[in-house]
């Protein structure tokens, strides 16, 4: 990430975020396992294009102010690229804004801390199969994909576009809660991404 210019960089993640958008399109559109094994399209293909993800990259990012600053880019392109694919989801003759609506209101529902917490375990999740990507195994992705999917361990990257594609009145109610919840959700994916350095495994 560090070699990259910053419009390569932003370039990079907003095609991760766009990826993970479409993920999100496929399993709001199929449910269940299912649903979930098609969510894994994103991650693998953002493993495949070499692309930047905040959870992908999350755990392995120098903890200093550059990796910080590098991070946060990769974020906003990331949610960039989720709300550009919510925006083509919002053309859809299928139900997906009222399953979209559906997981924000889980989310809201579950308060600040609860979201929190289990975002952890998304990030531990994506972090594992980062590393099994890496080392040419590609099952795990399946898997893990799965797992937080049908789990509900947020994803703050899956859920730029969920929110993003849920009813505007909905958020406009909850707008306040959706902040804190979504700053919680990507903390508690930073932190699942960095336990492994946390328990130096």
């Amino acid at each position: 990430m560090e070699n990259k210019s910053s419009l390569e960089l932003m370039k990079l993640s907003v095609l991760a975020g766009a990826m993970i958008g479409l993920a999100g399109f496929a399993y709001l559109a199929v449910g269940g396992v299912v649903g979930s094994i098609l969510f894994s399209f994103g991650l693998i293909s953002v493993y495949c294009y070499g692309l930047f993800l905040f959870t992908g990259l999350a755990g392995r990012t120098p903890i200093d102010t550059d990796g910080f600053n590098g991070l946060f880019q990769v974020l906003i392109g990331n949610i960039f690229g989720a709300i550009l694919i919510a925006l083509l989801a919002r053309l859809s003759p299928l139900p997906l804004q009222e399953e979209a609506q559906k997981v924000f209101l889980s989310h809201i529902s579950l308060g600040w801390w609860k979201a929190g917490l289990l975002s952890i375990a998304c990030g531990w999740i994506v972090e594992e199969a980062v590393i099994s990507a890496k080392a040419g195994i590609i099952i795990p992705t399946f898997l893990g994909v799965s797992i937080f999917v049908l789990c509900g361990f947020p994803h703050c990257i899956a859920d730029a576009f969920y929110y993003a594609l849920t009813p505007v009145d909905i958020l406009r109610e909850n707008a306040v809660q959706m902040i804190i919840i979504y700053v919680m959700i990507v903390l508690g994916n930073y932190l699942g991404c960095n336990l492994r350095r946390i328990c130096k495994i």
